[in-house]
């Protein structure tokens, strides 16, 4: 019926387009009928039947209107496509009348206006577990809750989704600055756990990106940053970027630059590293830092080679040889201990399996020799997917952190989001990004720390395909997808109402620390940023289903949070767990998926048994890994690295007891180890499988 409804419209407005002159106004253009015209004429009066005077008669969606006169009458000149009359008098009902041609006499009675349209205004309360005006967080949850940008791309194809990628961080002045792609803007953060959205429009052109995959460097009190580009973009440079007021440092950075990173050596030379091709490998050239310009020839450096390198090959397993060749993209340099570190993502930002290498030389310009343990930053399963085109920075207390592009790819192909990792080096020089548990809740740095250990609080996830209900769901967007840990399906309600609620029974009465809130854009129609986007919501709590009480209330806030992360100030003891909806960015209220964090009363499940690897003996990329499913777990930690005390690289399955594994590189063996996962714990790892 909408679509009816909408097409009628539509033809309407054609209609009145062909038989109407558009005459421009100071804000924006109206339609002047241009054929015959027609005279209405009618009384106005209020409920006793008085005739009102100075009653404001207007055309509905036009321009013309007239005034009642003392005895109640009125005259107007209609068009033959004008439909409707709409009558305004202070305190009275707006009445809308529509008319036809064959009446002209509409007379108008008008009634009072009982009813107080301003906005409702919600004042959150503190509870003994939310403080909304003290919300100072210890940990952090993946993917990272910023305002991801409404893509403005596509409106032709009227696909309303949220997306960044590509993201790197840069420590400065004591803050952390994370820039990615096409936000109109970067993000500051004190802490790591809440980001601030600076604006900073850096379109130049209509059909220019904003900033796509930039790159970022500190140059003594100066931001320098360039977008990624194969025509001509200023390179911009700020001293108080958080004023939002970038000035031009370059018109040009001249290379077809795409993808870039910006990298100062310690001895002051800058250098430009770049590329993203199936074709073309990874490039270099030293930068003048006056007049940036390139200093010195173009150097190729290394591409790809899946044939032997399983991880880098295309598809959403590593499994497709046929569609396209896989891309190397992403270059970002970090240097240590005297060693340059050059990271690139593989084999496509739409793919779990997308993830960042690194190949390793003692000198900018290489020669580049492929580290070992490859990929470092991995995260092929999980509720978070995928880590590859990111940066590594280090934190204000020296820890490395390695910040990554995750995939959804779900209503488009390029809708991403982003995860924060801890990152580091060996004391070989081996570096790694700890992904395990790197979508649960994860501790802020405090001081320096061990990051092969990783940062995880212990919480565990309690919410996984746990009994659902909802006030309502639109189509096949139904509750359990709301607690599959699945980022790719989703429960919408039937609208955007307040009201629509989601409630989730986690079948005992457990201790919860912490809620994350994953949103999703279900017909939403935002395109680009907007002051007015933003997530109001109450979560209450019960141990009976029947008693509620008021947990988090986030009734007045005005930040937009699509994966609103609450840490509570105390544990909660729960067993049921409703989020009413207050007010949702755009479109309906939906959840991709309600994650609940804590702790259950019980053991902690026993170590895995039988862990086994069968690597293909005629394609040793491959590798199918099983092992003896464990009674009362969720799921598991599958472990594996180069050698017995480098199994930095994590696959958590869920719901399964193998695993098709399709990552490893000819000519390196392997040692494999896995952990079980439950809602009362962690067991033990294992023992070592080495895999030849």
């Amino acid at each position: 019926m909408k679509a009816f409804f909408t097409s009628i419209l539509l033809c309407l407005s054609l209609t009145i387009f062909a038989q109407s002159k558009i005459v421009k106004g100071q804000i924006t253009e109206y339609n002047i009928s241009t054929e015959k015209t027609y005279q209405i004429t009618g009384t106005v009066s209020d409920e006793q039947g008085q005739p009102l005077s100075l009653v404001r008669v207007m055309i509905k969606d036009g321009v013309g209107s007239a005034t009642t006169n003392t005895k109640g009458e009125y005259s107007i000149t209609v068009g033959s496509n004008d439909k409707a009359l709409v009558f305004y008098y202070p305190g009275m009902k707006i009445t809308e009348l529509a008319f036809t041609l064959k009446n002209l006499t509409v007379n108008c009675r008008l009634t009072k206006d009982l009813v107080d349209h301003s906005l409702i205004k919600h004042t959150s309360q503190k509870t003994k577990w939310f403080d909304p005006k003290n919300d100072q967080q210890k940990s952090y949850c993946n993917p990272l809750n910023i305002d991801y940008n409404f893509e403005p791309y596509n409106k032709e194809n009227k696909i309303s989704c949220r997306s960044t990628a590509d993201p790197l961080i840069v420590p400065y002045k004591g803050e952390y600055y994370l820039f990615c792609t096409n936000q109109n803007g970067f993000y500051v953060s004190k802490d790591l756990s809440k980001w601030k959205f600076v604006f900073s429009g850096f379109q130049r052109k209509p059909t220019d990106d904003d900033q796509c995959a930039p790159a970022v460097e500190v140059i003594g009190d100066t931001i320098v940053m360039l977008g990624s580009t194969y025509k001509d973009l200023p390179v911009w440079y700020s001293t108080n970027p958080k004023e939002g007021r970038w000035k031009r440092l370059a018109e040009t950075a001249i290379l077809p630059h795409w993808d870039p990173d910006l990298f100062l050596n310690d001895d002051g030379r800058l250098y430009l590293y770049y590329g993203s091709s199936n074709e073309f490998p990874i490039k270099v050239a030293e930068y003048d830092r006056s007049t940036f310009r390139p200093k010195s020839v173009v150097h190729d450096l290394f591409g790809l080679k899946p044939e032997v390198h399983g991880w880098e090959r295309f598809g959403m397993n590593n499994d497709d040889s046929v569609s396209l060749k896989p891309f190397i993209e992403g270059a970002y340099m970090t240097k240590h201990d005297n060693k340059y570190y050059l990271q690139y993502g593989a084999p496509g930002t739409e793919f779990k399996v997308y993830a960042d290498g690194v190949y390793v030389a003692d000198q900018p310009f290489g020669p580049f020799v492929y580290q070992q343990h490859n990929p470092f930053s991995y995260k092929p399963g999980g509720f978070v997917l995928g880590a590859g085109h990111g940066g590594t920075f280090k934190d204000n207390y020296s820890n490395y952190w390695h910040v990554a592009t995750c995939m959804l790819s779900l209503r488009e192909t390029f809708e991403r989001r982003i995860g924060l990792y801890p990152a580091g080096f060996d004391m070989d020089g081996v570096m790694f990004a700890n992904t395990a548990f790197g979508d649960y809740p994860t501790s802020i740095p405090q001081a320096t720390e061990n990051h092969q250990k990783g940062n995880f609080t212990g919480w565990m996830l309690l919410s996984l395909n746990k009994k659902t209900s909802a006030s309502s769901s639109d189509s096949i967007y139904t509750p359990e997808n709301a607690s599959d840990e699945n980022m790719r399906t989703y429960w919408a309600a039937k609208s955007g109402q307040a009201g629509e609620w989601f409630e989730m029974d986690l079948g005992v009465v457990d201790q919860v620390n912490a809620i994350q809130v994953n949103y999703y854009e279900h017909k939403a129609n935002q395109f680009g940023k907007a002051m007015d986007v933003y997530h109001q919501y109450k979560i209450y709590g019960s141990t009976d289903g029947t008693n509620w009480e008021l947990i988090v209330d986030k009734s007045d806030n005005d930040q937009d949070v699509p994966h609103d992360y609450v840490e509570l100030l105390q544990p909660a003891n729960v067993r049921y767990l409703k989020i009413e909806n207050i007010h949702t960015a755009s479109g309906n209220f939906a959840l991709m998926d309600l994650r609940v964090f804590g702790k259950a009363a019980g053991v902690i499940p026993e170590t895995v048994q039988k862990l086994t690897v069968n690597r293909d003996k005629k394609d040793s990329r491959n590798a199918i890994i099983s092992w003896k499913a464990q009674p009362n777990v969720y799921g598991y930690n599958v472990y594996f690295g180069t050698a017995a005390d480098k199994q930095y690289n994590c696959i958590t399955v869920y719901n399964n007891n193998s695993y098709n594994f399709r990552g490893l590189d000819k000519g390196t063996a392997y040692y494999f180890s896995i952990e079980a996962l439950s809602e009362t714990g962690v067991s033990q790892k294992s023992k070592t499988v080495f895999v030849k």
